[in-house]
């Protein structure tokens, strides 16, 4: 591996003091071998080769979730803070083969696509990362991109070399869907044939003694997050992206903003929870006077309202409920700022609650979601309402949970215990 020299970039960091004196010289690893990471072709944007060198990551088992993490914050800063902030050198562009040259054009055109259609971040990595990964199969097939045939033998692939699910494979379909379709502009594509047919599936729901166990093996400072997850209904993204502002102690609500689907709603907040979340907001005030105090303290705001109200984004109200231990690079602006927790946090608390708690269900976070649900109903709450707070478009999603129901609620007997 050819070392390369990153000596401005530890005096820039440590100029700024974006990294503690501890963490500093794996920052200084990770940047290394980042920079010298064998990455696709069509990763040639700063942000896709973030991405990519995060998938090459991901593939090695011997790294933990806080590693990448810490791997993708050390490149960040390298890339869209040091790099520049360097006067710009005018590089000769290398010769590029004509197919991988157009295929990264249309790439970023179907990037900025989603943009302005206001896509959820991520919908957008998910689709850029399937179409990122079809021009690589195309380009190495020597298949020509643009035509279904060539989708149709990429998904085909999926199917019968990758044995993937058909949720998977659906989600693919969908990216490369919106490619052909609305930025290469092809009205019918003929891609049908490789949709795959999903059957119903049931959710996965914890009786209300397996939740309460859950939280009894969950250590006191991260029981919270789930508490907040079953207590409202909440999908892990609509929890890490809570702010101070979205509660309402004297209507006991939680308000979720832009959730799926890009729509609000209000779901219940338990009274139980009052006064953790009073004294998860005093740690969160601690920590943003802390950030004011070293020129810091701003947060993200959609739909640019930081320029319609510039000093919004250091204000007290708009703060993550649950903020990040340490600064971050904003994916779109490359602006550094404390961001929520990474959605792997609850995850992994979930995870390790259900292991001690010796639960054999295959039971994620989102699983407490469907435990609410079904309890609500259990206790005889309207369909309807039940649907509202968990914010379905229509009730027909709702109603999966009634057969969890039969299944719990349920008086009838196996014919082998009459025997």
């Amino acid at each position: 591996m050819q070392a390369i020299d990153l000596e401005p970039f530890v005096s820039y960091i440590k100029q700024r003091a974006l990294v503690d004196d501890h963490h500093l010289p794996y920052y200084v690893k990770w940047a290394q071998r980042f920079l010298t990471a064998d990455l696709p072709p069509i990763a040639s944007s700063p942000q896709d080769r973030i991405r990519a060198f995060e998938n090459l990551l991901s593939q090695d088992r011997t790294l933990q979730e806080w590693q990448i993490r810490q791997a993708i914050r050390a490149a960040e800063l390298y890339v869209k803070v040091f790099t520049t902030s360097q006067p710009s050198v005018p590089i000769k562009p290398a010769e590029q083969d004509q197919a991988i040259a157009q295929a990264e054009s249309t790439y970023i055109q179907m990037r900025d696509l989603i943009r302005i259609r206001h896509y959820s971040y991520k919908t957008e990595q998910t689709y850029l990362d399937w179409v990122r990964r079809y021009l690589a199969y195309a380009l190495k097939q020597d298949l020509d991109w643009q035509q279904s045939d060539s989708v149709r033998a990429y998904l085909s692939s999926l199917a019968t070399q990758h044995d993937v699910a058909a949720s998977t494979q659906n989600q693919a379909f969908s990216a490369l869907l919106f490619l052909l379709r609305e930025v290469l502009k092809q009205d019918n594509p003929d891609l049908k044939s490789v949709r795959a047919r999903q059957g119903t599936r049931l959710p996965v729901v914890l009786s209300k003694e397996e939740v309460s166990l859950v939280f009894k093996m969950t250590p006191p400072a991260e029981r919270l997050l789930l508490q907040l997850a079953y207590g409202a209904g909440l999908r892990v993204s609509e929890l890490i992206r809570l702010r101070i502002k979205d509660l309402d102690f004297d209507n006991l609500l939680v308000i979720v903003r832009a959730g799926k689907g890009n729509k609000d709603r209000g779901t219940l907040l338990s009274k139980k929870l009052v006064e953790p979340l009073k004294c998860q907001i005093s740690e969160v005030k601690r920590l943003h006077d802390k950030d004011l105090a070293a020129g810091h303290g701003a947060v993200y705001l959609p739909f640019a309202l930081d320029r319609k109200y510039p000093a919004a984004p250091k204000e007290f109200g708009w703060q993550y409920l649950f903020p990040a231990n340490d600064l971050a690079v904003d994916p779109r602006s490359g602006v550094v700022r404390r961001h929520h927790i990474s959605d792997q946090i609850p995850q992994r608390i979930m995870r390790d609650a259900v292991r001690k708690a010796g639960i054999n269900k295959p039971a994620s976070i989102h699983c407490l979601r469907h435990s609410f649900a079904t309890h609500m109903l259990l206790k005889g709450v309207n369909i309807r309402e039940v649907q509202k707070y968990l914010g379905h478009e229509s009730v027909e999603t709702t109603m999966i949970y009634t057969h969890v129901i039969r299944g719990m609620d349920s008086t009838a007997e196996s014919p082998l215990d009459e025997l």
